[in-house]
């Protein structure tokens, strides 16, 4: 049988999703090392997962999606529960459906969204700073919204790709991105098919040069059409980037929040 998962965590005591095969390195440093160890001793089996998108050491995520196959005869509720219990208070399984045996948690997803969150004020913050970034100089958040329309669509993004990126191409499809305030918190929103490594990071460092006044609006598209990585700003920090999760064909009976309306 296999299931999908959904899996909620908080990643900043985690070197990234992705389990690590350095010397050394324990399960217990990554998501994917503590969600396995969790759902093998619930099938008292070896589980192995896929995830729909890997997030990098730091990052959160409020509804990652993993697929895993089993041939324990446990429910519903002893994934999820049973699971949860024995993960790390960070770390959560949030809900568990049967799928059909070609579901793919990483190639069935036709769109991924994160959100950064950056706390614009002068002073650090206190609360919640697990969750936010924090920049100091004033942001004029609709002039960083209106110069992201230009990533709309489907390009290249050498521009915004960490030199550590493995892909085999930058050819994505940028399907959303928003820029808002709401008091001292200013909100990225984006969605695609698919992202490069640091790519949200890196078009969130873009961004700030504008939001700041270092940069004119036109510039995000220049960098976009320069594939040229230097010329961008600096990688945002990893703390206050959520992955919100993916979204699949109905199809697929997955929970509303990762199915396409």
């Amino acid at each position: 049988m296999r299931y999908a998962i959904g899996v909620e965590y908080d990643g900043g005591d985690f070197r990234g999703w992705q389990r690590l095969t350095q010397p050394g390195v324990r399960d217990e440093a990554t998501v994917q090392g503590v969600l396995e160890t969790a759902l093998s001793s619930v099938a008292d089996a070896r589980i192995d997962t896929v995830c729909a998108g890997r997030t990098d050491a730091g990052v959160h995520a409020r509804c990652q999606v993993a697929h895993f196959d089993s041939e324990a005869g446990r429910d519903l509720r002893a994934w999820t529960l049973g699971a949860t219990t024995r993960l790390p208070p960070a770390v959560s399984v949030t809900w568990c459906r049967p799928v059909a045996e070609d579901f793919s948690a990483r190639f069935s997803a036709v769109a991924r969204r994160y959100r950064y969150r950056i706390l614009n004020r002068q002073v650090r913050p206190a609360l919640a700073r697990q969750w936010l970034s924090w920049h100091w100089r004033p942001l004029q958040a609709d002039a960083m919204h209106r110069a992201a329309q230009a990533l709309l669509g489907e390009h290249d993004f050498g521009a915004f790709r960490s030199s550590e990126c493995e892909a085999s191409h930058a050819r994505r499809e940028l399907q959303h991105i928003a820029v808002g305030r709401e008091g001292d918190v200013v909100t990225i929103d984006v969605q695609a098919n698919a992202f490069l490594h640091h790519m949200v990071r890196n078009i969130v460092g873009s961004l700030l040069e504008v939001g700041a006044g270092a940069r004119g609006e036109d510039w995000i598209g220049e960098l976009l059409a320069g594939r040229d990585r230097r010329l961008a700003g600096p990688t945002a920090p990893a703390t206050g980037l959520v992955f919100l999760g993916p979204l699949y064909p109905a199809v697929h009976g997955l929970p509303d929040e990762v199915t396409l309306a």
